[in-house]
């Protein structure tokens, strides 16, 4: 008998929705086969664009494009609209608005955050990928982010 825990094969559908308090979801979307074609001007300005646009049922606040894979902090818009149809959404529009580049995964991975946890540090973290990565000395060199809506708690 495996003494390790069970792994989950996919993740969690939706996300659990507080009334009580701020509804931040941080978001991962990788490209299929983790090929590295996400950062390039190109693709930044035209996910902004379907971002701030198109894909208004979830609001983008700050956003870090990695080769092969993005994060992104959201917060809900439109309520009747599930985080996973809204991915599906933004991810359809970029297909066929253009850019050939790469397709990404199927899904994303999301995380409500919670009480205690800081969207701050939590964008600290984000935003030295680059530079553990070796791609740039300073995170601020980096020019694959941005910021479509300023959200406030």
């Amino acid at each position: 008998m495996s003494s390790e825990c069970p792994q989950r094969k996919a993740p969690a559908k939706g996300v659990h929705l507080s009334y009580a308090g701020p509804n931040w979801v941080f978001l991962t979307v990788c490209t299929e086969k983790r090929k590295p074609w996400l950062s390039q001007a190109s693709v930044k300005n035209h996910l902004h664009s379907i971002w701030l646009k198109q894909a208004a049922a979830w609001l983008v606040s700050d956003y870090l494009l990695m080769p092969d894979h993005l994060h992104l902090f959201c917060a809900p818009h439109d309520l009747s609209v599930a985080i996973e149809r809204w991915i599906s959404f933004w991810k359809d529009r970029f297909t066929k608005e253009g850019l050939e580049l790469g397709k990404f995964q199927r899904s994303g991975f999301h995380h409500r955050l919670r009480n205690g946890e800081s969207y701050r540090d939590k964008w600290q973290y984000v935003r030295q990928n680059p530079v553990r990565a070796g791609l740039v000395s300073k995170a601020e060199e980096w020019p694959y982010q941005g910021r479509v809506h300023d959200i406030r708690w």
